[in-house]
Formats: C-alpha cells, structure tokens, sequence
C-alpha cells in the first residue's frame, strides 16, 4: 500500500512497548510522527530512538506524540531499550510497536521487497490531528534521519495551517514567509495589516506577528 499526503492515516491495533493500543485513539488530538526501524539491535536505530527520547520537550510543546516501528517482539524491545539508556543517556520515552507478523508496516507500505523483504526501511510520516498523513519520508537503511528537519516540516506545517503562507527553502521559524498565490492583494491587506514585499507578483515576502 502506499501512503500519499492528504489521506486519512489507516487505524490499526498493536502491541508497543508501553502496552496495547488502538492508533486513532492513542493520537487523539494530538500530531504524531510515525517512524519505522530496520530491526532492534540495529546501531542507527539506536541512535535515532535515543536522540527522539531527547527531543520529547520539543515534541510536547508542538502537541507531538512520537511512536516507533520495529518487526521485531516486546522481548527484543525491551532488552534493544537499556541498551538505548546506556549508550545514548536517554531511555526511550514513546511506544514502539511491535509487529512481528509485519501487519502495520504491511499497511504503511514499510516493507520495500527490492530494498529487503525481510526488514522495514527507515520511514517517517507526520500525521494531524484531524488523522491526515502530511508528510512521508523515506530513508536508505545506511543513513540516520534528521529530526531537526522533521521538527522543522511540523513546525511550517503547523503555522501554514494557521496562516494564508508559505515557508521558503530552508526556512526557520521565525524567518520571513510567503503569501501564497491564491490570495489577492485586497485580501492580503487584510490578512497582513503589517505589508509585504513584492519581489515578483507571485513571490510576496512577509513577517508575521507574533
């Protein structure tokens, strides 16, 4: 199966390392970043399961709720965790599913069989609170993600979803953004009391007020 932007996050039971759940039900109103591993026991897992341990403040005050996806039984995660506590400084914090029998990654389409049939690459999706997919992402097995990227995708996610704008390359938060295109100057002046800076009719600069 494959997962495209804009489409509501198929619910799913399972097993996770801090109990059952039921996945639309656990999210709640909450956003939630959805990330998969290779196996347990795996040395860039370890680091990435450690480093979204560390970021839980950054996740809480975004309304984030972390949970990880191994193919691998509760036994395994919880031997694969105080290996994590030891070597990264931070337990995982956040459930990790358990899918042994590979029925969510199956649903995600996290199994990529020219990749490795037998394992799920490292892939991410960020889900809204009304359970729509806005972001996937999709890593080799060699290569750890980023999640200073992944916080800053929610963070333009989340203010574009407030504002009539756009977030340019490599955007921080705080930086200008742009008015997107399909709003009118007339309404801009209403939108953005503050003005803008047309640099081409369509590319229109901004800084918001805080």
């Amino acid at each position: 199966m494959t997962i495209q932007l804009g489409q509501t996050a198929p619910d799913f039971e399972a097993q996770t390392s801090q109990g059952p759940i039921r996945f639309h039900e656990w999210a709640g109103n909450s956003w939630v970043v959805l990330f998969s591993h290779p196996k347990d026991f795996t040395p860039v897992c370890t680091t990435e399961l450690g480093e979204t341990a560390r970021l839980k403040p950054e996740f809480d005050k975004r309304n984030v709720k972390p949970i990880g996806l191994s193919v691998d039984t509760l036994e395994n995660h919880e031997g694969w965790n105080a290996d994590i506590a030891e070597t990264q400084g931070t337990a995982p914090n956040f459930p990790v599913i358990s899918d042994a029998d590979k029925k969510v990654s199956s649903l995600y389409g996290m199994v990529h069989p020219e990749a490795d049939p037998a394992l799920t690459v490292r892939t991410v999706y960020v889900i809204d609170p009304n359970k729509k997919v806005r972001m996937t992402l999709a890593y080799p097995p060699s290569a750890g993600r980023n999640f200073a990227e992944i916080l800053r995708v929610i963070d333009s996610l989340q203010l574009t979803d407030k504002h009539k704008v756009a977030t340019p390359v490599n955007w921080q938060p705080g930086e200008k953004v742009i008015i997107v295109p399909s709003v009118p100057d007339e309404q801009a002046k209403e939108l953005f009391p503050q003005g803008w800076k047309a640099e081409k009719p369509y590319l229109r600069w901004v800084e918001l007020k805080n």
